[in-house]
């Protein structure tokens, strides 16, 4: 998986190339816990993003809950496979997806 980080101010934009699953998952982690100091706004970018794992939804779900104390977090262009994994967990009613 590739991550590819833009910042505009206080807005922080992670773009995800691949699959986010129990291998990449770690890696996520530790960038969003290297990054988000001084981050009001998380927007993660799906465009490129295969798949998505139960440890790809673990991170989204503590980005999530720790957004939710600052502007928040949104998914943008979430393909079919994605959604679907989002419609089926639940994510779908938790995160807000553009």
């Amino acid at each position: 998986m590739t991550i590819t980080k833009t910042q505009n101010g206080t807005t922080l934009t992670v773009a995800l190339e691949g699959r986010l699953d129990t291998m990449t998952s770690p890696d996520l982690e530790a960038e969003l816990n290297r990054s988000l100091d001084g981050i009001d706004s998380l927007i993660f970018d799906f465009t490129k993003l295969d798949y998505i794992s139960s440890a790809g939804l673990r991170v989204l779900l503590a980005a999530h809950k720790q957004m939710s104390t600052r502007d928040g977090m949104t998914v943008t262009n979430v393909n079919e496979v994605v959604q679907e994994v989002f419609d089926v967990t639940g994510f779908a009613d938790i995160l807000t997806i553009e």
